[in-house]
């Protein structure tokens, strides 16, 4: 058996309403993650590798990137489908990276790499208009169904998806997609383990392992917001408060307390005004602000403040 190493990338990006991640489109006609294999005589190093060959597949210049995570579990579904010189017997092992950028331009014709927003495939992770129904409705029966009579299936379907009065921990994202698919729920699974599909279809599927990728970003991303600022790598130059505070619910899925938000941002100095107002949005103009990278550097590890609304 040959090893071969593979790169996979979460490119996310803010459109104003949802987080999109780069996606083409792979395994018939599956959306998947911009993914190439590491050649160790032609590429240098594993960042340099995944920067060339996006831009040859995607058309996209990477900007912010840091490694997400190793996926090598051996029963991976057919990830050498994504690489398509790789020898049959290859194991594939997949380095994970996130990147984020500013906005979700538009890509070349020539590539068939498109935006797609991430909650189509975890319909359940967004919480900014209330509890989706289908938690109630659909995925905590067939939940505890499966956990009855074994307190420590249970006990993780309760933490992770806050059932029986806990509270809904929004960075466990890859947590509820594992716990989903152990109990035989969405797509992959039935398609990894030759069983019929199930109903009702949670989410849209992806190729390979890709929506496992997906929910490692998702859940490293969310709880990176509240100790690191990477949250403004997905800001243009000049933002608004409220923008900002809008791209910070958006990928977290839930709604904040605005004055709480916005005095916990007050104390962390990352923020500048400049002393402009947006134009043109046909309401009260608001202030523009910038990103004090200086302060960050000063002030160390700060991430933003995230004071959640509870129903």
């Amino acid at each position: 058996m040959s090893l071969v190493i593979g790169l996979s990338v979460v490119i996310v990006a803010y459109d104003g309403e949802k987080p999109r991640v780069l996606t083409l489109r792979r395994d018939g006609g599956l959306a998947a993650l911009p993914f190439g294999a590491f050649d160790p005589v032609k590429h240098r190093t594993f960042e340099l590798a995944l920067r060339g060959w996006v831009k040859e597949q995607t058309g996209f210049q990477l900007g912010y990137v840091e490694q997400l995570y190793t996926f090598g579990d051996r029963d991976r579904e057919a990830p050498e489908a994504t690489i398509t010189d790789a020898p049959n017997d290859a194991r594939v092992v997949s380095v994970g990276y996130l990147a984020l950028t500013p906005e979700a331009e538009r890509l070349p014709d020539a590539f068939e790499a498109r935006w797609r927003g991430w909650y189509r495939h975890f319909p359940w992770e967004d919480h900014r208009r209330g509890r989706p129904g289908m938690l109630d409705a659909a995925i905590s029966p067939k939940l505890l169904t499966w956990a009855a009579g074994n307190s420590d299936r249970l006990s993780r379907a309760e933490n992770a998806f806050g059932l029986n009065g806990k509270d809904w921990p929004d960075e466990a994202v890859l947590e509820r997609y594992e716990l989903l698919y152990e109990a035989g729920l969405v797509e992959e699974c039935a398609r990894d383990r030759g069983l019929p599909l199930p109903e009702p279809q949670l989410g849209e599927p992806m190729a390979s392992d890709h929506r496992r990728i997906l929910a490692t970003a998702m859940s490293r991303l969310r709880a990176k917001i509240r100790y690191r600022p990477v949250a403004f790598e997905l800001m243009p130059d000049r933002f608004t408060l409220t923008a900002l505070q809008s791209t910070v619910e958006a990928l977290l899925g839930q709604t904040l307390h605005k004055q709480n938000f916005r005095r916990a941002l007050e104390r962390t100095g990352l923020v500048e005004g400049t002393g402009k107002m947006e134009s043109g949005t046909g309401g009260r103009p608001a202030e523009l602000y910038r990103f004090q990278r200086e302060a960050l550097r000063r002030a160390g590890k700060s991430g933003l403040s995230a004071p959640v609304v509870r129903g």
